[in-house]
């Protein structure tokens, strides 16, 4: 659900960079006063682990679309919704700098859309409630299915929303919507399941993080180098090897504008502030669409992201996938670090 900058003005675009600036600092700030200097090495693992899940799009049975994990609701389960959102916007703007996911206009849409409403909405008000105290297994399953379709049905109406507001008729609100929904909700399932099983997870192994994830006082140091080194092979393994095998088909978001527009792309504006960005895009993303590029010479602006795949295009994955997680592991990280730097100072 990564929106290109062909989809947004610059209004709503800056509009929603604003926004998530401000969650951002809001994040921050509670976390700078009440810092579990605990979370710090585990936002940067989860980060690397997020990274690398939302590189495997599986496919949308009977639709010809596929999808990817969003991983915010992961992250707030087992971080805190603060923390969970900085760590989110760190892999959110790893993937757009480096491997030209996602534009930088969108960028903000994006962390706004992948991360506010698992992170504030779908984790607080549903999950923790229907989930409890984590004494029930089922409880919990049914907790991360919930919260999962209702953070990415709201995720996605969000996006048709900013498309409306940005003039883009060939996206009708109405059409758009009815198709991007029920595609989102089978992702949603998806999304569900795997939130349960990594729960579980950890619960088996370390249940001490989701009770400091809730704001749970006096339990004590939390030993996390077998659960951090479980993460981080999982990151590995899934960044350069599961990768591969990733779903050739359409994301759900391209393919509701395939299926809304009759075109599989779209003509955004280039000039102004979307060329600017676009050119400033290729010359950041050194692995656009998680892969090397094709010969060096020119490319249209604003192309990072389209490029042709080398043969051996596998190779250029797995590095994509160990580069990423190695870049967000360390992003999320410094975020911790510099939040409990910055409370020691004060």
């Amino acid at each position: 659900m990564h929106m290109a900058d062909a989809l947004l003005s610059p209004a709503v675009g800056g509009t929603a960079w604003a926004a998530t600036a401000g969650l951002i600092g809001y994040s921050s700030r509670k976390l700078r006063d009440g810092m579990d200097d605990r979370r710090i090495p585990l936002m940067g693992v989860l980060g690397a682990f997020i990274f690398a899940a939302q590189m495997i799009n599986f496919t949308i049975p009977a639709t010809g679309s596929s999808g990817h994990l969003g991983g915010g609701l992961i992250l707030a389960i087992l971080l805190g919704p603060q923390a969970a959102f900085l760590t989110l916007a760190s892999v959110l703007t790893v993937q757009a700098m480096f491997f030209a996911d996602g534009g930088l206009l969108a960028l903000g849409c994006n962390i706004f859309n992948l991360g506010f409403f698992p992170c504030f909405v779908a984790y607080p008000f549903i999950y923790r409630t229907v989930a409890g105290g984590h004494k029930s297994r089922w409880r919990i399953v049914a907790a991360s299915g919930i919260a999962a379709l209702i953070g990415l049905q709201l995720g996605s109406a969000a996006v048709v929303v900013e498309t409306t507001m940005s003039g883009v008729t060939e996206l009708p609100f109405w059409t758009f919507l009815l198709v991007m929904q029920p595609v989102h909700l089978a992702i949603g399932l998806v999304e569900g399941a795997v939130t349960a099983a990594v729960v579980l997870f950890v619960l088996r192994a370390r249940p001490e993080i989701l009770e400091a994830a809730q704001g749970a006082e006096g339990s004590g140091p939390v030993p996390l180098r077998g659960l951090a080194a479980a993460l981080l092979a999982a990151a590995i393994a899934m960044g350069a090897g599961l990768s591969w095998f990733a779903s050739s088909n359409p994301d759900g978001l391209e393919w509701s504008i395939a299926h809304t527009s009759g075109s599989d792309t779209l003509e955004g504006a280039d000039e102004g502030m979307h060329r600017s960005l676009g050119n400033l895009q290729d010359r950041t993303a050194i692995l656009p669409d998680y892969g090397f590029r094709e010969g060096t010479g020119e490319r249209e602006p604003g192309s990072a992201g389209r490029t042709d795949r080398v043969p051996g295009a596998a190779v250029g994955t797995s590095v994509s996938g160990l580069l990423g997680g190695m870049l967000t592991l360390l992003l999320a990280g410094a975020a911790g670090v510099l939040l409990r730097w910055r409370r020691v100072r004060t």
